[in-house]
């Protein structure tokens, strides 16, 4: 580890840590570390900087969330068999897909529908669940039609 590269150890917190492993995906790296002083493990994720904006319907601009997004998709998830693992791997194409927009500010319908297809392979009741939040359903007719959509 070079000079000034040091993590602190989240148990103790020292710096005194190493890298035992590190993975790229694709917005971020992996890194397995070890702590020289307790010896405990932990990881760490290196991810690119924001420079992604949302454009809110109202006008307004807020930096892009992926913890809004993933408490959002969890919800959508819950008491469903989708694991964080599948949850992560999802917001990470969904961020890759956003990154490639010729803009930096993103309306939150393009957010939207992402995560809406992306949950639609996923899980089918997530997909409702989100999808009736996000496009605020108002009668049980809308969301029957989004039901019968599903089915075919």
């Amino acid at each position: 580890m070079k000079k000034g590269d040091s993590m602190r150890c989240p148990y103790c917190l020292k710096s005194e840590t190493s890298v035992l492993d590190s993975r790229p995906s694709l917005d971020s790296i992996r890194r397995r570390r070890s702590c020289r002083s307790c010896s405990k493990r932990f990881t760490t994720y290196e991810r690119i900087e924001n420079t992604l904006s949302v454009l809110k319907k109202n006008g307004k601009i807020e930096l892009f969330d992926r913890q809004k997004l993933m408490h959002g998709i969890l919800k959508a998830c819950e008491k469903r068999p989708v694991t964080v693992e599948q949850i992560e791997s999802m917001l990470d194409c969904i961020e890759a897909e956003l990154r490639q927009k010729h803009t930096n500010k993103i309306p939150t319908k393009i957010v939207g529908d992402l995560v809406i297809q992306k949950l639609k392979k996923l899980d089918g009741v997530a997909y409702m669940r989100f999808t009736s939040v996000y496009r605020s359903f108002r009668s049980p007719r809308q969301f029957a039609k989004e039901v019968e959509k599903l089915k075919r």
